[in-house]
């Protein structure tokens, strides 16, 4: 069954938004870019920086806000969505209070329309309304989505929709939402029997491309297609990769290569036909950016057009500073994917031959590259392991570990093991090899080691799927039992192994064992819902104590 025949409810005609209560004191629908820029600027909402792009700030939101995600409780999906602290309820009578309050507030704004899809398989696609008060964020969701061509926005009919008023405060005790302890409030509703998202009292704009990534992670399987947090590049064989991972990973950086088309940076799906791309742009972290080592996305900070989130900027110059965390850690630029020179067109690619799995581990102790059985793919992909940093969260002094199931639990609708299940059918169905690749640190732990050097890690990528790696000697990882190559062009030996580059191998031994243990902590939610083999697939405690 496709996504289209799943969203059968439209809420709006194709005649405006009188339908659903809205008006506003003026409308504005699909502008092109450069109009919506200059609107943008007249009304104060950023400025051009001296390269071309449009820069505006978000504070106090400067990320997204998962404490303030909420899921309608609703008949027709309540025993399919995994509640809890990820999924949280709404009360479908708050939510409609909510929904009036913002439809009674943008009808004293002036709106901005955008209609853009999510899914480059026309069998599996959503089509996206976006009313928002803002017009450059319908210029970030121009960039970031599918832009349907001019004769088919004559007839565009949404069967999704999100209500956007970042300037609108939620009341938590008439909505039903959550109450900081200080700061300004914030709500994400997600309806799905309504098929509409309520955005309000943040400017961040990466709470629109989630919502829509929420509702396709909830959507498609039911249609029985594969949603995935991972981006996907096809190299000149026709050979298709995925890299999965977390924030900070990689993930970005690693799929813009100038020798592979980019299919996306971010969002995926997999069905029986092959890969698309649900978004037609990319949203890639900035911070500290470097010309030499991701020339690709350095290059699109100076074309017009590109968005970009609380980069500092020269006042009188309008010089980027791409090193200051003056405003946040988490600076962004969203662009069109046709920025990028080589990238597919169409979205779509044939099954993927190698899968990466991308973790930035700041304890120093898991190999820079191995892989993985089909066993321990789903393991590792359960866990969805990357570390946070020191300085990075109030409060926090040394490395945490993250584990955000699927690479995604913010976005993660189903129980995670319904996509884990697809992953496994997937591996089993069209043999993909998998690898786990760490970003993170060598020689010891962040304070101590160094960070990776991307000039290895491409090198190892590169060798992995050329399938150089696949003709190397193996050996098990003696803790984590993963499948550790003996030898990669252009990377020194000792890289290889973790405990060889620790100067204290006793030291690494210790870490080695927190990080199993804690690995170990993390799957015993899952032991019951998976096979003893995938259970037994994680770290040796035995081997590690």
């Amino acid at each position: 069954m496709s996504i289209r025949r799943l969203n059968t409810k439209m809420i709006h005609s194709k005649n405006g938004l009188h339908p659903i209560g809205l008006w506003g004191i003026r409308q504005t629908w699909n502008p092109s870019p450069a109009r919506t820029i200059e609107i943008a600027i007249c009304r104060g909402e950023g400025q051009l920086t001296a390269g071309g792009a449009f820069l505006a700030i978000t504070s106090p939101f400067t990320g997204r806000s998962p404490q303030d995600k909420f899921i309608v409780h609703e008949p027709s999906s309540a025993d399919k969505v995994w509640w809890g602290r990820v999924n949280q309820p709404l009360d479908p009578a708050r939510f409609e209070v909510l929904v009036q309050d913002v439809k009674a507030y943008l009808n004293t704004r002036e709106l901005f329309i955008r209609d853009v899809n999510a899914g480059a398989d026309p069998d599996h696609r959503l089509n996206v309304r976006l009313i928002s008060e803002s017009a450059w964020h319908t210029l970030f969701a121009y960039n970031q989505f599918i832009r349907p061509y001019p004769a088919e926005l004559a007839d565009f009919e949404p069967n999704f929709t999100i209500l956007h008023a970042p300037e609108f405060h939620p009341d938590p005790q008439r909505h039903g939402t959550r109450k900081p302890a200080s700061g300004p409030t914030a709500v994400i509703a997600l309806s799905f029997d309504q098929r509409l998202v309520v955005i309000t009292g943040t400017r961040y704009a990466g709470e629109i491309k989630k919502s829509v990534f929420t509702a396709m992670n909830y959507l498609l399987p039911l249609a029985g297609v594969f949603p995935m947090h991972c981006a996907a590049n096809v190299g000149p064989a026709g050979d298709t990769a995925l890299f999965f991972g977390l924030s900070g990973t990689g993930k970005t950086t690693l799929s813009a290569d100038h020798k592979r088309a980019l299919i996306g940076d971010d969002e995926h799906g997999w069905s029986a036909s092959g890969i698309f791309n649900f978004e037609g742009g990319c949203y890639a972290k900035v911070i500290r950016l470097s010309r030499e080592a991701e020339p690709e996305i350095y290059a699109t900070l100076s074309q017009f057009g590109t968005v970009l989130e609380n980069v500092v900027m020269d006042p009188d110059t309008h010089q980027l500073d791409l090193d200051s965390e003056a405003i946040t850690e988490n600076t962004r630029a969203a662009y069109p994917i046709h920025f990028i020179s080589n990238f597919i067109a169409t979205g779509t690619a044939g099954h993927p031959r190698n899968i990466m799995f991308l973790t930035a581990d700041a304890f120093g102790v898991l190999p820079p590259i191995s892989k993985l059985t089909m066993e321990q793919a789903v393991y590792f992909f359960l866990s969805g392991y990357t570390a946070k940093l020191a300085g990075t969260e109030r409060g926090l002094t040394e490395p945490q570990a993250t584990f955000s199931t699927c690479f995604g639990a913010p976005f993660m609708v189903h129980f995670p093991t319904v996509y884990a299940e697809m992953l496994a059918d997937q591996l089993r169905q069209h043999k993909c090899a998998v690898w786990l690749v760490n970003t993170g640190w060598s020689g010891g732990p962040y304070g101590v080691g160094h960070r990776m050097k991307i000039a290895h890690t491409r090198a190892m990528v590169t060798a992995a799927l050329d399938g150089t790696l696949g003709a190397v000697a193996m050996r098990p990882d003696p803790v984590f039992g993963v499948y550790v190559p003996e030898y990669c062009p252009g990377v020194p030996s000792e890289v290889l192994q973790p405990r060889d580059t620790w100067a204290d191998k006793e030291a690494y031994d210790v870490k080695a064992r927190e990080l199993a243990a804690k690995f170990a902590e993390n799957f015993k939610q899952f032991h019951a819902k998976v096979s003893p083999a995938i259970a037994a697939a994680g770290p040796h405690i035995a081997a590690a104590a």
